[in-house]
């Protein structure tokens, strides 16, 4: 194996490569790099990329280490691309915003340090939104980035340069971060997966706040199941300066992933479309979802509609309003200095003055209804398996495009109420994966959300496994511009 082809190996068959000595790390640096070099210009997904020549030698001392019998994990010698999200030592940890773009971090976050440990080398960063906010990856530092399959789309985000690495074969596997789809939406124009996991069950270091439920999540994102499931089992795991983490469980492995096809026959799938009309929706979405739970019903699973028995509007207020109120802790300092918050985008400050207006009393109600919802997505489970819905509410838009303002006929009020449908899982802390739905009929994407009960996280890429056996999206349709690389 030469050139470009180790990059189009599954990341767990390439650690096989590498730990059998078949491969190297520094072929396997060297095809990755060519790989970035050939394709990452034109679509912008990886930033503040290391020197080759650091890289590369990187790559040497893994092979020394694997010439003496030493090997750091799964992921020894192999390029990683960290979301610029995530601190990361020794490279510059901007979120997109020019605020931060001078800042190199001296530590690594649990997630990074994870990833380390594991034997990943940290190549770059994969390119966000600014501040990580909204679905759409651009930011004054860095640029856009554009959708693989057609790159006068946007790929979506906060991980999108994520899920358009992972699209085009420039990383093995790929961290994002989720707090209202990020994982998930990206995931489904990019044509990958894209696995929330379930509250606690990746957790985060440095963090202000240890003893609240976040909304936000680290997770996996990968071209199959397997891998997935390999870089969650890297992620996942309690960490004692997080006393809300999940126990590990020793269950999440690839080899647990498939099941006997009579597993499927009977499984109850509840369909949450757009909420009985609530959310607005871009034209063939429903339709392409709908035809993609065909392959659910092909497996023997039944399908039908979920009521979801809860008044809608206020699952969307009460995420906005915990939503705005951690932005407005971030951003206070910056609103007191003029020339900084000048440099912070308008969306952002909106979040921020959002924030500013809730009382406590406000927040406390948000806690409560938080409370209610989750409660009835446990008597949801009760008639259904799984839960499912689209991964987002349009097809990618143009690029030059911030946000949709106008959806289904109906004006948006808010930058992310285009995304108000990922609002669901995050607020019940439930594992839910973005898998490929398939095309329409201009060759653009869209996922559909597989969403768990709680702690389910197995379960619900289990699930995934079984769909991806049926319906091979990822090899199947691979972006054209792999076929022009050569």
């Amino acid at each position: 194996m030469k050139d470009e082809t180790l990059c189009d190996l599954d990341a767990l068959a390439l650690s096989n490569a590498v730990t059998t000595r078949k491969a190297s790390c520094r072929e396997v640096m060297q095809a990755y790099l060519s790989r970035i070099h050939r394709l990452n210009p034109t679509v912008n997904a990886i930033v503040a990329l290391r020197d080759d020549a650091d890289l590369l030698a990187e790559a040497d001392r893994c092979d020394a280490e694997l010439a003496r019998g030493e090997s750091r994990g799964w992921m020894h010698g192999l390029p990683h691309a960290v979301k610029d999200t995530e601190q990361t030592a020794g490279i510059a940890s901007t979120w997109g915003s020019p605020l931060l773009r001078e800042t190199i971090p001296t530590a690594d976050s649990l997630v990074v340090e994870r990833i380390r440990h594991a034997g990943a080398i940290i190549i770059g960063k994969t390119n966000v939104p600014e501040w990580g906010m909204g679905s759409q990856t651009y930011n004054p530092v860095y640029g856009t980035t554009l959708n693989p399959y057609d790159t006068s789309r946007t790929c979506g985000g906060s991980s999108g340069g994520a899920a358009v690495s992972l699209a085009l074969r420039m990383l093995p596997v790929a961290d994002g971060s989720d707090l209202g789809g990020s994982l998930r939406n990206p995931a489904g124009w990019c044509n990958v997966f894209g696995f929330r996991p379930s509250q606690g069950r990746v957790p985060k270091w440095p963090a202000d706040e240890v003893f609240v439920a976040p909304l936000g999540t680290a997770g996996p994102m990968a071209r199959n199941l397997p891998d997935l499931m390999a870089l969650l089992a890297t992620l996942s795991g309690p960490d004692a300066r997080q006393p809300l983490s999940l126990p590990h469980d020793p269950a999440l492995k690839p080899e647990q992933l498939r099941l006997e096809a009579s597993h499927w026959r009977g499984v109850r799938i509840g369909w949450l479309g757009d909420l009985g009309g609530h959310l607005a929706t871009e034209p063939g979405v429903l339709e392409l979802c709908e035809k993609a739970l065909q392959d659910l019903r092909g497996l023997g699973c039944s399908v039908e509609a979920a009521p979801l028995g809860f008044d809608a509007e206020s699952i969307w207020n009460t995420f906005g309003v915990l939503r705005s109120l951690a932005n407005r802790a971030r951003f206070d300092a910056y609103r007191a200095d003029p020339a900084k918050w000048a440099l912070i985008k308008p969306e952002s400050q909106w979040e921020y003055e959002q924030g500013a207006k809730h009382s406590g009393m406000d927040v406390h109600r948000a806690l409560v209804n938080r409370s209610a919802w989750f409660q009835r997505t446990l008597a949801l489970f009760e008639q259904f398996d799984y839960l499912v819905q689209p991964s987002a509410q349009c097809f990618p838009f143009p690029v030059t495009q911030h946000w949709p303002a106008e959806l289904g006929g109906r004006t948006m009020d808010s930058y992310h109420r285009w995304m108000e449908g990922m609002a669901l899982a995050t607020l019940a802390g439930l594992p839910a994966i973005s898998v490929p739905a398939g095309f329409d009929a201009r060759g653009l994407p869209m996922g559909l959300q597989l969403i768990g009960r709680p702690s389910a996280d197995l379960a619900v890429l289990q699930l995934a496994q079984a769909y991806d056996e049926t319906t091979g999206w990822v090899s199947r349709c691979p972006p054209a511009m792999l076929s022009a690389a050569g």
